[in-house]
Order: C-alpha cells, then sequence, then structure tokens
C-alpha cells in the first residue's frame, strides 16, 4: 500500500500549509485526495517534488499489508 505520510510530514518540516501548496500551483482537489490515500499520477508525485525541492521518498512510501 502507497502511503502518503511522508508528505505530510515534508510540508511540516518545510512550514508549508495546504494554502501556501495552492498558491504555488498544486490543486487543492489533489491534496485532499492524497489525504484521504487515494492514488495520484506519477505527473503529481513529480510536480511536488519540484515544488517542494525534495525527493520522491519525501512523498510517499511503500507499506507492507499486514499478513495474517
Amino acid at each position: 500500500m502507497i502511503s502518503y505520510a511522508p508528505f505530510f510530514e515534508t510540508l511540516k518540516r518545510q512550514k508549508i500549509s495546504s494554502y501556501r501548496l495552492e498558491k504555488m500551483g498544486f490543486a487543492r482537489s489533489t491534496y485532499y485526495a492524497m489525504k484521504e490515500g487515494k492514488s495520484v499520477s506519477t505527473n503529481t508525485i513529480d510536480q511536488l517534488c519540484i515544488l517542494l525541492d525534495c525527493e520522491v521518498s519525501d512523498i510517499m512510501e511503500f507499506v507492507r499489508p499486514e499478513q495474517t
């Protein structure tokens, strides 16, 4: 499963609000989709890496589902 927890940590670390991110050109609807854990395109990940000057690992991570 893909988690966007690193994205929200990156925003917090860089002190960037969702409002500021939107003013930088990032769609608010995509922000909320990520907050809900929905999938986003690789173009979106690319855009975030450029806007936040970070790596893909600062945006998302793979979390292996627990096997029971």
